[in-house]
């Protein structure tokens, strides 16, 4: 078993930050991860990471967030998955 840490970014069109970030919170995936954490960035930038337990790494079939509208957006979203190899510190 590992864990699996997707990322999900995605910048809003100027001044509609707000609304993004309350989107991506709002957003229900078919089952919970381990860990979920939203962040705010400049620029209107949103990132979601979310946390997984995963047999088959970061191959695994895992739930994703969607693409948001396209007039909420500046471009596509941009997703990254990443399987732990070290954790220190509390």
């Amino acid at each position: 078993m590992s864990t699996v840490a997707l990322m999900w970014e995605a910048r809003a069109v100027p001044g509609r930050g707000d609304e993004l970030l309350e989107w991506a919170r709002a957003q229900v995936l078919s089952r919970e991860p381990v860990r979920r954490e939203v962040l705010r960035a400049p620029q209107d930038r949103v990132l979601v990471v979310t946390w997984w337990e995963a047999a088959e790494g970061v191959a695994a079939q895992l739930p994703e967030l969607p693409e948001p509208a396209a007039d909420l957006i500046t471009r596509a979203v941009h997703r990254w998955r990443f399987e732990s190899v070290e954790v220190t510190g509390g």
